[in-house]
């Protein structure tokens, strides 16, 4: 079986239309959140999953762009923008949102945006965090996101910390899903990366291999950014995505 992994979006549909069409066929497609705010094509980007029959768990712009959470933790940009992206979803979409789960189970992997300790909120990008969300894991292997950064956390007894997170996933880099240890891997993101690498960012899981791969993937980044500026999107969410930060 061949998994699409994906995570954060972010509404950037040439982003992913470009990974769709370097990810070639597959089985399923688990995305762990984030599917809309910051970018310009939020209702395209949602039906692409819905057509696909996309497994799809909420991240913190899910929840904002339907009202269900304040805004009041968001940077500025970011508010402005999950404003933006409510202002334009229909009744209709707005509904298929909040009837988003904040977690879900499938071929034994867990599903979460942040972590299990706080689906919605927490970064798990550093050891307490890791440790608790691994704890609640009760499957073999989970998929996160939030971050926007590709990783791989897992539990190792060796270390003092009970687990390691490897943050530095580059193109092609393949982790075995294998061994008694629990693991959890972040597909990077899709429509707004934040580590260096302005390419979109996505992951394949082959459970007959038994394995993880990353990817990477360019794609249109001045189409976006201008759709962004037309939509009057603030101007830092614009820029950012030339950088990868």
């Amino acid at each position: 079986m061949r998994i699409l992994s994906t995570s954060d979006i972010h509404a950037n549909l040439a982003a992913l239309e470009a990974v769709l069409a370097d990810a070639g066929e597959f089985d399923a497609w688990y995305n762990t959140g984030d599917c809309v705010g910051y970018g310009p094509q939020p209702s395209e980007c949602i039906a692409r999953l819905r057509d696909a029959g996309a497994l799809w768990v909420a991240g913190n712009h899910e929840r904002a762009a339907t009202g269900a959470i304040s805004t009041a933790e968001f940077n500025p940009s970011a508010a402005a923008a999950a404003q933006w992206t409510k202002d334009r979803l229909s009744d209709e979409e707005r509904a298929f949102l909040d009837s988003l789960p904040e977690t879900a189970v499938a071929n034994d992997f867990t599903l979460v945006h942040g972590t299990l300790s706080d689906p919605i909120w927490e970064y798990m990008d550093d050891y307490v965090a890791a440790r608790g969300h691994l704890r609640l894991q009760k499957t073999p292997f989970g998929l996160f996101g939030h971050t926007h950064v590709p990783a791989h956390v897992y539990e190792n007894r060796k270390f003092q910390e009970k687990c390691e997170i490897d943050d530095d996933l580059r193109a092609g880099a393949v982790v075995q899903l294998a061994g008694q240890a629990k693991l959890a891997l972040n597909p990077g993101s899709v429509g707004q990366p934040r580590d260096g690498d302005k390419r979109a960012s996505y992951g394949v899981i082959d459970t007959d291999a038994r394995t993880f791969t990353l990817h990477r993937v360019p794609y249109d980044i001045p189409q976006t950014q201008m759709l962004m500026a037309d939509a009057g999107l603030p101007g830092w969410l614009i820029d950012r995505l030339a950088v990868g930060r």
